[in-house]
């Protein structure tokens, strides 16, 4: 069933001009695929705090990390 809000709108829509019609019909259009493309774009995504995770835990991110600590380590005051 059609609610009548959606038949209220549908009026409002009839009693625009042809140009005014086929401006809303393509922002509708547009908002529409924007929507589906983000949300297949960010379907796989991960949350950020566990791709984080992820990439400290990569052997080369180790790695830099080690040295990086080696460095520090003979500065550091004791």
């Amino acid at each position: 069933m059609i609610s009548p809000n959606l038949l209220e709108i549908e009026r409002s829509i009839r009693a625009l001009s042809v140009e005014e019609q086929l401006w809303l019909l393509e922002s509708i259009a547009r908002e529409i695929r924007e929507r589906e493309y983000t949300k297949d774009k960010f379907a796989n995504a991960k949350p950020p705090q566990e791709e984080l995770i992820e990439i400290a835990s990569e052997p080369v991110i180790q790695t830099k990390f080690s040295l990086i600590n080696d460095e520090f380590a003979s500065s550091e005051i004791l």
